[in-house]
């Protein structure tokens, strides 16, 4: 099993946009939040931006997206329907689509909430795109994925899945238990049986590709268990898909840059106690200290 270290990832060039403009880094689009939780979307899309890509938008629930369009200034949000449990609703999807289809990366899942709303919303998105977007996959919409009507075939070798055990028992058909007792083995499952590179996260994170690569990183550490820590990384890997990374080297990337940055924060501000917002502002001088 390889190590994530910086020697490691130094082998993982990431792509340089040199002189490009902002289209050049690429776009994002954040679909997620709720009424009960509006703030995810905020901290995914900001963490899109600090890996470096070069447009956000958002879509999010109409009640609150005006606010959140303010405490994103660098953001297009787009507000589109609510299902009646708060989440965002299957309609939703015919907004959704040419964002989608003009978007580099597509990351679904960031505080959304109503299951059922989010498997019709899925199924819809990923029945009616058109274009090729990478997709990265979090919280509840990765149960999504057991759904026999998702059609996930048709996007399959371009999906990253961003599973705690939970989750990923979930998505197994396993205890959690057995998931804990052999993250690796499950990491390389779920990557074989959704076609999909699968960051599998905890203490420790496996990293696994469906054609067989897998690496594991263990400089996490406890004050990264907090809320909203989740919806940081899988902004970052979204983000860094947005500028053209490989899938692989994107999710391995992500994994670490979040797991070094939660380490600065314990340092300085405490081991228990820095907020997931604080992350993000450790990503930009991490990956120039990595690439230099």
């Amino acid at each position: 099993m390889l190590e994530l270290t910086s020697d490691v990832l130094r082998q993982m060039p990431l792509p340089d946009p040199r002189e490009g403009d902002k289209k050049a880094r690429g776009d994002v689009l954040v679909i997620g939040g709720s009424v009960q939780v509006p703030g995810a979307p905020l901290l995914a899309g900001t963490a899109a931006l600090r890996a470096g890509a070069g447009r956000l938008r958002v879509a999010t629930c109409r009640v609150h997206a005006t606010l959140l369009g303010l405490s994103i200034p660098e953001a297009l949000v787009l507000g589109v329907d609510e299902s009646p449990n708060g989440g965002i609703a299957q309609s939703a999807a015919h907004d959704l689509l040419p964002l989608i289809d003009g978007a580099d990366a597509v990351l679904i899942g960031p505080g959304l909430s109503d299951q059922d709303a989010i498997d019709a919303l899925t199924a819809d998105i990923f029945e009616n795109t058109k274009g090729a977007p990478r997709f990265v996959l979090d919280a509840r919409a990765l149960q999504s994925l057991g759904r026999p009507d998702i059609g996930i075939g048709r996007h399959a070798g371009r999906l990253v899945l961003t599973p705690h055990a939970g989750e990923m028992a979930g998505l197994l058909g396993k205890d959690r238990s057995e998931i804990e007792a052999d993250p690796a083995q499950y990491a390389q499952d779920a990557a074989d049986r959704f076609r999909a590179v699968v960051a599998l996260k905890g203490a420790q994170t496996f990293v696994a590709s469906p054609a067989g690569n897998a690496c594991v990183c263990r400089e996490g550490n406890v004050g990264l268990a907090t809320s909203g820590s989740g919806d940081v990384l899988a902004g970052i890997i979204a983000g860094l898909l947005a500028r053209g990374t490989d899938y692989f080297s994107a999710a391995c990337w992500g994994v670490y840059l979040h797991a070094v940055a939660g380490a600065n924060l314990a340092r300085s501000i405490g081991p228990l106690g820095f907020l997931a917002r604080e992350i993000s502002r450790e990503i930009p001088h991490l990956m120039a200290e990595l690439e230099r």
